[in-house]
């Protein structure tokens, strides 16, 4: 990464998201902070300017559960910048009961796949433009429990919380794999992975706060956020992925994801439902 690079981090107030930003804010690029909470994402800017003693840190408003949102943010970032070396979809949420998004989909399959399904596609001709780019998507491995019903896909007939989750980490792989076989030859990558078990609060509902006492114990036998975060940055940065697209990574290695995962038709489905859902390119 040099001076001329630009990256993107969903999430990054907090957790992984936080930890990623501030590790690459350290290697000279210029990093934006894409966050939903404008009091959280400044304070995460204050923190990571001062940790990094980078000024080439920016803010920018964006909630994944909006598709307003995502066009507004995608077309305010191409009117600012003039290229874009990685797009990091990080963001993510679990809800303790169903909630729905502002366009009627169940909120973690909008926020974790839908939201960063369309601003990918919205960035993807400026990505096209910078290449060589990466698109780096963190998954789960929450995502070999999961299952996609098109028939159902706001989970009016069975909703767990954690099937949810699972459903929306599984997008995440699918999509990676299709996007990478889509642009395959534009000079632009895409993978996903597994970040392993890491102290964070994105599963404290968005609204409430609830769930937070239950995250700080959880958080006692679990990873730091930056220990998170090593996977991700090599992502971004490593001439050693350099070539690789479409793979599923786990402690900066390739692993093979679930046998579903790997379902071609399953991800071509995924990507024209997710283009109807939201309207995108």
């Amino acid at each position: 990464m040099n001076s001329s690079d630009v990256i993107i981090v969903t999430g990054a107030s907090s957790g992984i998201g936080k930890a990623t930003a501030e590790a690459l804010a350290k290697t000279g690029a210029r990093i934006v902070l894409a966050c939903r909470s404008p009091s959280r994402g400044e304070a995460a800017l204050a923190e990571i300017t001062r940790s990094s003693r980078c000024e080439r840190v920016e803010l920018m408003q964006l909630d994944l559960a909006s598709f307003a949102s995502v066009r507004a943010f995608a077309r305010c970032f191409a009117e600012r910048y003039d290229r874009l070396s990685c797009l990091i979809n990080n963001a993510g949420v679990i809800t303790r009961e169903r909630q729905f998004s502002e366009d009627g989909y169940e909120l973690q399959f909008a926020v974790n796949h839908l939201g960063h399904f369309l601003l990918t596609t919205e960035l993807l001709p400026l990505l096209t433009e910078s290449a060589p780019a990466r698109v780096v998507t963190v998954s789960s491995g929450a995502h070999k429990i999961g299952r996609i019903d098109f028939d159902d896909i706001n989970l009016d007939r069975r909703y767990t919380v954690f099937g949810a989750y699972a459903r929306s980490k599984l997008a995440n792989v699918l999509f990676t794999r299709e996007l990478a076989r889509r642009i395959r030859g534009s000079g632009v990558t895409a993978n996903s992975l597994h970040p392993g078990g890491v102290a964070t609060n994105f599963s404290i509902d968005r609204e409430t706060g609830a769930g937070s006492r239950i995250m700080r114990t959880v958080s006692l036998f679990m990873s730091s956020p930056e220990k998170g975060a090593e996977t991700p940055v090599y992502l971004a940065t490593s001439p050693d992925v350099a070539g690789i697209s479409g793979e599923y990574f786990v402690k900066k290695r390739r692993r093979k994801p679930s046998q579903r995962a790997l379902d071609d038709t399953l991800a071509r489905r995924l990507w024209e439902e997710s283009e109807r859902i939201t309207g995108g390119r």
